[in-house]
């Protein structure tokens, strides 16, 4: 008699909890991409890379790095996209001259937003 309340009791408990999680995972999925804009970066993009990655489960993020050459040194920036149905990929060329806006994390700088240059 125990058993039969108990176990759809816990069986429903986990249920809500995974259904919780999932949501916030999503929302986390969804923001990934959202970087704040505290610093422009600008200078000539030396070599790109590009990566899908899984973020959580079946969600996926694309990941592009790009190598700046500024006036100083070489910069690794990073642009992180969730990839959704209507997910559209960025395209850079080796040589342009960006100004990209975000922020550092470590040593990287996260951008969401940037802006080609005229030579």
């Amino acid at each position: 008699m125990v058993t039969a309340i108990v176990i759809p009791i816990i069986c429903l408990y986990f249920f809500f909890l995974t259904k919780k999680e999932m949501r916030e995972n999503d929302r986390k999925w969804l923001n990934s991409g959202s970087v704040n804009q505290e610093a422009i970066l600008s200078g000539e993009i030396k070599d790109i890379s590009e990566e899908k990655q899984r973020f959580y489960y079946h969600r996926y993020i694309y990941v592009q790095s790009l190598k700046l050459q500024t006036e100083t040194k070489l910069i690794t920036t990073q642009k992180i996209t969730p990839v959704t149905n209507h997910f559209k990929k960025e395209s850079f060329q080796v040589g342009d001259v960006i100004r990209v806006y975000g922020t550092w994390d470590n040593n990287k700088f996260l951008f969401n937003e940037y802006k080609v240059e005229k030579r």
